[in-house]
């Protein structure tokens, strides 16, 4: 059985340490393949904790999205979501959604009556969708230059 936690709202204090700490620890991560070391300081001390890429990339983007005021969830990948949560996630109707699976674009699996689908698989249709659309934009936009549209 799993709950849903919800956060107490960001206060203006947090999202100002969020956006400089974001800022700070982006510079230090991105790019990098190899594990950070970062310094700890608190009431129990000084410590320093060895955190991988992958974790800290994470990190600055947390900080990232708490900066912007938006609260943040964490998931494992093999998450089982309902259709209205994968359907929030890609910002479409649950109608929508439901066609898309339906239609075999997004895999999903019957639990009785109810539909669930796994979060990894909802994020890499999302992937694939924002790809074509950016690539789309790229060629609307050589297009305009080709043509001296004024873009």
């Amino acid at each position: 059985m799993s709950s849903t936690v919800r956060p107490p709202p960001l206060s203006s204090d947090d999202i100002e340490a969020a956006r400089t700490s974001s800022g700070r620890l982006a510079t230090l991560v991105r790019g990098r393949s190899h594990p950070l070391s970062l310094r700890v300081a608190g009431e129990r001390g000084e410590d320093t904790v060895e955190l991988p890429a992958p974790a800290a990339e994470l990190l600055v983007e947390i900080l990232e999205n708490m900066a912007a005021g938006s609260a943040v969830a964490v998931l494992r990948n093999d998450t089982e979501l309902t259709t209205q949560q994968a359907a929030d996630f890609l910002n479409v109707s649950r109608p929508f959604l439901v066609d898309l699976l339906e239609a075999g674009t997004v895999p999903f699996r019957k639990v009785g009556t109810h539909r669930r689908v796994r979060f990894d698989d909802l994020r890499a249709y999302k992937q694939t969708t924002d790809d074509a659309r950016r690539k789309a934009l790229d060629e609307l936009a050589a297009d305009a230059q080709e043509l001296d549209m004024g873009y």
